[in-house]
């Protein structure tokens, strides 16, 4: 099997050729490239490999850009040091990845999961479609920078960076701002959950979720949970429920 491999940390180079000798000493490395715009050249100078293993992150950008350039010929096995449940949903058809550091058993499956395909009539079924959502699903999402709610007969922006909380009571969801105001949201808290940046807030149960900066205290709690004093102060009991108490510290912790 001939492979390309493209990968721009040379140390990277040296222990993928080292695991594939490992894995089959018949594997031929056709070619590296350390960049996007040395793959694209490689690719127009060069026969197809069979086989293609690619780092996302080169010194250039992200190898998806490659895509972009020109037509890839061949199954691509992505190596990546993302987070495994970001792109468990891209373990299909042609498309693969490897976490760093890469293991012996690891890309050994992957080139005999390859070497299946390639018997198939058409082993990269879906591959671009699949390469654009693998993409935009490692690509810095978009979140709410702001709020409309109603202030009597007028409505009013309120911007994230003012938001200290949001919570229920049951029938309607509201939020808190820094200086003690509070507003009717007309989301759910699920939909509030993909509105806003998890590195800045958190939900700690069905009925809270806080920002970072109004956490002023934390007290342990009957029945595993954890009691927090929020800024403003709320008047009711903002709990940390046990299945999100280990989550919670780790978010605090970061």
């Amino acid at each position: 099997m001939k492979i390309l491999l493209v990968e721009d940390e040379d140390l990277a180079v040296k222990k993928l050729r080292k695991t594939l000798e490992a894995v089959d000493p018949g594997i031929e490395v056709i070619g590296t490239t350390d960049s996007i715009k040395a793959t694209v050249q490689w690719l127009k100078d060069n026969p197809a490999p069979e086989l293609i293993l690619m780092d996302i992150e080169l010194a250039d950008g992200q190898s998806f850009e490659i895509f972009n350039l020109i037509d890839v010929n061949g199954p691509v096995i992505f190596t990546t040091s993302y987070d495994e449940f970001a792109l468990k949903a891209f373990k299909v058809n042609s498309v693969d990845y490897l976490l760093k550091p890469i293991q012996k058993d690891e890309l050994e499956a992957a080139i005999n999961k390859f070497r299946r395909l390639k018997g198939t009539e058409n082993p990269n079924t879906d591959f671009d479609s699949l390469v654009r959502e693998l993409q935009q699903k490692l690509q810095p999402k978009e979140y709410r920078k702001r709020f409309l709610v109603k202030q009597g007969q007028k409505l009013i922006s309120i911007e994230i960076e003012e938001i200290s909380y949001f919570f229920s009571d049951g029938r309607l969801n509201f939020f808190k701002t820094t200086d003690n105001r509070t507003f009717v949201v007309d989301y759910t808290m699920e939909e509030l959950e993909e509105m806003l940046d998890n590195q800045k807030y958190f939900r700690i149960s069905r009925s809270f979720y806080v920002s970072i900066n109004s956490v002023d205290k934390i007290e342990d709690y009957f029945g595993n949970r954890l009691l927090l004093g929020l800024k403003p102060p709320v008047d009711k009991q903002a709990l940390v429920s046990r299945e999100k108490v280990t989550a919670f510290k780790k978010w605090m912790g970061k």
